[in-house]
């Protein structure tokens, strides 16, 4: 992999991962379009570094925020901190336990099937289409809700669903006042991605890779510059979210999301 490469998987994660368009599906359709065929220690060594970078971003963006999370816990009462704590973890367990139950299967979409990339886009983007037209609320998440959002994020595990497009786009159909549910969104992920580097760094190909084993790796020069794109334009694309989210303008993705994945759609089809 080329460093201008890395450079354009690092910007569009970091982009995608937080504008509601998923970052999955765009990984898919710019493997695609570059030709690139990565698999492997390699797939797995730029995944965990590109998700860290984003990870990064997201503490960085909502430090604030999280230090009053830690600072509450410590309290050890039940407080508003330690309520917010509890509907992250609630949040977390659906897609915890399909990433765990149905890995394999999960895996079997992250192969070149642009088609159904593109029709989960277009599913992404009516999502967002509508809650577009929700009216504005100052509710905020419940225990109930979190579950609910939390069963949305599992499902954006599939590529073409955008996580922060579903999880959003459902807290703004349940009547959650949109700052809050772009809050929630950004925040619940975080855990999952630690979660998930540390079980892809516990895994031997990864093992394989540190330890020079391992034939198919990428060079350290190569994912810096891959992580550098992620976290710069992540913490970007995350300021920039939770400003759109304010002013509804949740449509304009919705109208990106039906354009980008009928041409995957049709690339699928005839390419």
């Amino acid at each position: 992999m080329s460093f201008l490469e890395a450079l354009i998987l690092g910007i569009i994660q970091g982009l995608t991962e937080f504008l509601p368009v998923s970052s999955s599906g765009h990984l898919e359709l710019v493997k695609a379009l570059q030709g690139q065929e990565l698999s492997g220690s390699s797939s797995m060594m730029m995944t965990v570094v590109l998700h860290f970078a984003t990870a990064l971003s997201t503490v960085i963006v909502f430090r604030k925020e999280i230090s009053e999370i830690f600072k509450g816990l410590f309290q050890f009462k039940v407080n508003e901190e330690f309520m917010f704590a509890v509907k992250i973890v609630l949040s977390m367990i659906p897609a915890a336990i399909v990433g765990v139950v149905f890995n394999e299967e999960i895996e079997s979409f992250f192969n070149g099937k642009l088609l159904f990339v593109g029709a989960m886009l277009i599913l992404t983007g009516l999502l967002l289409f509508l809650a577009d037209k929700a009216k504005n609320s100052e509710k905020k998440v419940s225990v109930g809700n979190a579950i609910l959002i939390g069963i949305a994020q599992a499902i954006a595990i599939l590529p073409g669903i955008s996580r922060s497009g579903a999880t959003i786009g459902t807290s703004v159909l349940l009547g959650i006042d949109r700052t809050r549910a772009a809050r929630f969104s950004f925040l619940m992920v975080v855990p999952l991605i630690f979660g998930k580097m540390a079980k892809d760094m516990m895994s031997s190909e990864f093992k394989e890779v540190l330890s020079g084993a391992s034939a198919d790796t990428i060079s350290f020069s190569v994912l810096s510059v891959g992580f550098i794109g992620a976290f710069v334009t992540g913490i970007v694309a995350c300021t920039w979210m939770i400003s759109i989210v304010k002013k509804s303008k949740l449509s304009y993705f919705s109208y990106y999301c039906f354009i980008v994945g009928t041409l995957a759609i049709g690339w699928s089809l005839f390419n």
